[in-house]
């Protein structure tokens, strides 16, 4: 998880953000233990009220089980549930501006599926 915070959204809804970017990175794999609220609170240095409640919009999406006494844990099936919903959501809301600027600009797929050329990435 990245240490450094932003002002644009509160705390434990980047700490919710990052676990669920560890879930689609294959960080974290179903069945696979979350960090304690401790460890987490202690290392980035933030209250661990703000971690649990990261944690629990977690549990409350499904992604994560709690087991009493040994922490939470990824569930199955959480990766394909959160690509499904960030499909969604680009489709909905950033692939529209996407296909606007493709027009704009009048590229073609071609364009697009050619390699960059040399010195420009």
């Amino acid at each position: 998880m990245d240490r450094e915070w932003n002002d644009s959204q509160p705390i434990y809804r980047q700490i919710h953000d990052r676990v669920v970017a560890m879930i689609l990175d294959g960080v974290l794999g179903e069945g696979d233990p979350l960090p304690s609220v401790r460890n987490v609170a202690a290392e980035y240095r933030v209250n661990p009220l703000t971690v649990m409640k990261g944690y629990e919009q977690l549990a409350d999406e499904g992604l994560v089980e709690k087991r009493r006494g040994l922490g939470l844990f990824i569930n199955a099936g959480a990766k394909d549930l959160l690509l499904h919903a960030e499909r969604q959501r680009f489709l909905a809301e950033q692939w529209p501006q996407i296909q606007a600027t493709i027009q704009r600009l009048g590229l073609t797929a071609k364009d697009l599926l050619a390699p960059s050329p040399k010195g420009e990435g």
